[in-house]
């Protein structure tokens, strides 16, 4: 024990930087102004600095009890057919993001919107999408539209818009319904959709690139994905409190150092309900208190490995508290707890350096 605790001193010692801690919100591009504005100057006042959104449309004006307007997916009915509603509201997000010195982390489309039946959904499935050439010419094709999409209000590119953007990602969790044995033998998806990303961006964007996560730490953690030179950022999804553990984190710390990456705890929540915290559809109320304790627990955890993290997710509404439950509402029951431990992660030493990027 005594020794993993030093290896783990050791690993978070090496950059020299301090932690940071950001949260999801998929459906953000939808949020009227006066929304925006309130949830940003909160989450400033948490210390916040990146939010992660997606492009994935909204059909509802009512998400998680957040009243939106609601939009198309970028593709809305035709692969190659766009529909740029979407990046337009986040070329609005972005710039009242930066008035609360946060960026966003741009994740450019979802299993969730393939397994629903998108048009890559309806045209190649959950298999063939990762596997034919057809659909990666077809997906790459989006990947550069994002990418070069203008900003209607600043007249530059996405690509350019290092000020605003922190990292962009292909997808959200890719290929999770597969199954752990299927990501492991298309790991290369992962790395070309990045080469395809870094070669728009170029070598010197000041944005990073970054994996989408998985299902658990060990998943999210491929191991061809740290010899990617495309990938800056190796992203962990993680809702199981052993996926917590410092010194199991710590390993792969080590391991992102030697291999010239960076990682995030890109999702991991606090479940509402007393059932098990990654498998939590719905149950009974937990007590208040005992989740406040796994979000301080679990927070100082990760940060104390030197990963800094983003949580999954902050709404800016009453939590309506619908299955799978990690949402926290501000100003809700919760909020105050998430505040503390959030603004606590920037006096943890970070094992990577992002600071050129925030």
């Amino acid at each position: 024990l005594t020794f993993i605790l030093i290896l783990a001193v050791l690993v978070v010692s090496t950059s020299g930087a301090k932690s940071f801690a950001g949260s999801s919100l998929y459906y953000a591009a939808g949020l009227y102004e006066q929304d925006q504005h309130f949830l940003f100057s909160n989450l400033q006042s948490a210390g916040i600095k990146v939010l992660r959104v997606w492009l994935d449309g909204q059909t509802s004006g009512s998400t998680k009890n957040t009243t939106i307007q609601a939009f198309p997916s970028l593709e809305p009915n035709q692969v190659g057919v766009y529909d740029d509603t979407v990046l337009n509201l986040i070329d609005d997000l972005m710039i009242n993001a930066k008035q609360y010195g946060i960026k966003l982390m741009i994740s450019m489309h979802s299993f969730n919107a393939l397994a629903a039946g998108d048009v890559y959904g309806q045209r190649w499935g959950t298999g063939y999408f990762y596997e034919q050439s057809d659909a990666f010419e077809a997906f790459d094709n989006r990947l550069r539209h994002v990418l070069t999409h203008t900003h209607k209000t600043l007249g530059k590119q996405w690509k350019d818009l290092s000020e605003y953007i922190f990292a962009f990602e292909a997808e959200n969790e890719a290929m999770i319904g597969k199954g752990s044995d299927y990501i492991a033998d298309h790991q290369y998806w992962q790395c070309d959709r990045a080469q395809t990303i870094k070669s728009v961006l170029g070598s010197n964007s000041g944005i990073l690139v970054t994996t989408g996560g998985e299902s658990w730490l060990d998943e999210s953690m491929q191991p061809d994905w740290f010899s990617c030179q495309y990938l800056d950022v190796i992203a962990i999804h993680a809702y199981g409190p052993g996926d917590y553990d410092t010194s199991k984190i710590s390993g792969y710390v080590k391991k992102a150092q030697e291999a010239g990456k960076k990682l995030i705890f890109q999702e991991w929540g606090a479940c509402y309900w007393d059932t098990s915290n990654n498998d939590c559809p719905q149950g009974n109320v937990l007590n208040q208190n005992t989740r406040n304790q796994n979000l301080q627990n679990w927070a100082k955890q990760i940060s104390s490995a030197g990963v800094p993290w983003m949580y999954w997710q902050i709404i800016p509404n009453r939590d309506p508290h619908y299955g799978y439950d990690y949402e926290i509402g501000v100003n809700d029951v919760g909020w105050s707890t998430f505040k503390q431990v959030a603004s606590q992660t920037s006096s943890y030493d970070c094992a990577f350096d992002f600071s050129a990027y925030l």
